[in-house]
């Protein structure tokens, strides 16, 4: 019985992947506009940031979205197909879920954020609209 629900769900995402997929590009937002030292700054941050994704997860196509409406040039993983990212992710956040923003500090020290809400939460906190027109 296992066999089948597992091969029935396989079929599914079979099917719903092209979909998910065309709908991100049809529907990915333009991004915010900054000056291009604001840009570069945000570079900067970002280049302590990736997230480890799937390519059809519809939670991580939430967060690419908002990662494209921010501008943000964020490292996307691969944690279905790499076995390397998967198995960082797994070492360390602790558990194989995504979408996983890890966050490194200027210490080197690494937070893992789980849950599409909560990564575009902080992301629209450090990167949002309010901190860059204030600037």
């Amino acid at each position: 019985m296992r066999f089948l629900i597992r091969y029935f769900f396989r079929g599914v995402r079979l099917v719903l992947s092209p979909i998910l997929l065309a709908s991100e590009k049809l529907s990915t937002p333009t991004a915010m506009v900054r000056s291009p030292d604001k840009q570069a700054e945000v570079d900067a941050a970002c280049a302590q940031l990736s997230l480890y994704q799937f390519q059809s997860c519809p939670f991580c196509i939430k967060v690419r979205k908002e990662i494209a409406r921010l501008g943000l040039k964020i490292e996307l993983r691969d944690a279905r197909n790499d076995p390397e990212h998967r198995q960082a992710l797994e070492a360390g956040g602790g558990r194989i879920k995504v979408p996983c923003l890890r966050i490194t500090s200027e210490e080197g020290q690494d937070q893992w954020l789980y849950e599409s809400n909560a990564i575009n939460a902080w992301l629209h906190d450090r990167f949002g609209d309010a901190q860059h027109q204030a600037a």
